[in-house]
């Protein structure tokens, strides 16, 4: 193999697959990063087993070849590199990457290409496509709710129901729960519902940043994986086997209170509160007080710590129904109001027991239930 590239570029293409590098692995080259010639460009690979991330880097193709090398080491050693045209020769008889750049020359020694999995390939004759920056969002305004320990493997992952022109994105922890549908580019044949593990859709979103023309989403037919394919990259990610639970049963059907509120103010109310709820389970107190004549509705948002004090912190708020108290984790309106995307959110409530359900105004396709917390004494 004997190629060049601009530093630049192959420094890019290594940070995007950098993070599907096995950390712990039992076979040593999947802490490698696969270096291949691809009908006239570099191939960079990396995967864990669970999410495979493929990138394309323009260069000049002298002699096709493949390899791969310890990824810490060779991430690390482009990064400190200066921004100039990078020589590569891979010496196959001993495995070695000799890199040239400006006045430096290194060589690094790395595993046989053939000891890498073998990572699948999108076929776009079956691809779902749906607008790069729709997909964003609605990762973004999902994967936080998703759970983050193991012990329900389930709820790790985001559902994703795929029917005629609309996706729609789930997830749940078990104390929270956040769907977003959308539009998708063109209808598809028939119906399919897969759990993608947030981590991978999490991925996703950050590699897309500059992806500006439609991601192509590819389902295998045994329902094993999912590959998700950009202009210069493909994710590729285990699908989690299982049944995810019906989340139309979580969300409140009624409400006796809906009050609505200014995103910004109540995000900022939140994040004061915060730095005393933090000390005390997270656990925040709303008093929702519907207006008179003389003087609006306003949300009173409390925090107590008997170690380090308390915070009130008060917004204005349109409210229609009755008065009502109800306490929160503060975390996870602080994550939903982060991704609201709109100047105001309302809060439909029923009593101090049961979730509350929070979506913005205008836009019915998000929403976010919030388990409330025991007030107890406070």
């Amino acid at each position: 193999m004997r190629v060049s590239c601009l530093q630049e570029n192959l420094a890019k293409g290594l940070s995007i697959v950098a993070r599907a590098v096995a950390t712990r692995s039992t076979l040593p080259v999947l802490g490698n990063i696969l270096l291949a010639t691809d009908q006239g460009r570099l191939k960079l690979s990396a995967t864990n087993l669970e999410i495979g991330i493929t990138c394309w880097v323009g260069a000049k193709v002298e002699e096709d070849g493949a390899t791969t090398v310890p990824a810490r080491t060779f991430v690390d050693l482009v990064s400190a590199l200066p921004a100039e045209r990078m020589d590569i020769l891979l010496n196959v008889r001993t495995q070695t990457l000799n890199v040239k750049c400006g006045r430096f020359e290194n060589n690094v020694r790395g595993i046989d290409a053939t000891e890498f999995p073998i990572i699948p390939t999108a076929d776009d004759a079956k691809a779902i496509r749906i607008d790069s920056q729709v997909l964003r969002t609605m990762i973004s305004q999902v994967v936080f709710a998703a759970a983050t320990d193991e012990s329900r493997p389930i709820l790790t992952g985001v559902l994703a129901k795929f029917d005629n022109d609309k996706v729609t994105l789930a997830a749940s922890d078990g104390f929270r729960l956040a769907v977003r549908t959308a539009p998708l580019l063109e209808p598809i044949p028939q119906p399919i519902s897969v759990i993608i593990p947030a981590r991978a859709l999490a991925e996703l979103g950050r590699i897309s940043g500059d992806q500006e023309n439609p991601i192509t989403i590819n389902i295998t037919p045994s329902k094993s994986q999912v590959l998700f394919h950009l202009d210069t990259v493909e994710l590729v990610s285990q699908l989690i086997d299982g049944n995810f639970p019906d989340y139309n049963q979580i969300i409140p059907k009624k409400k006796e209170t809906r009050t609505v509120v200014g995103t910004a103010e109540l995000l900022k109310a939140c994040k004061a509160a915060n730095v005393f709820a933090r000390e005390s389970a997270n656990i925040i107190k709303l008093s929702i007080e519907p207006g008179t004549e003389l003087a609006p509705g306003h949300v009173t948002v409390q925090a107590t710590s008997a170690e380090t004090g308390d915070n009130v912190g008060e917004t204005d708020a349109t409210v229609d129904g009755a008065a009502v108290q109800i306490a929160f984790n503060v975390k996870y309106l602080i994550d939903f109001l982060s991704v609201a995307n709109v100047a105001q959110v309302a809060l439909d409530t029923t009593t101090a027991s049961s979730p509350g359900k929070f979506t913005p105004v205008g836009d019915d396709s998000f929403l976010c239930v919030v388990m409330p917390m025991h007030l107890g004494n406070r």
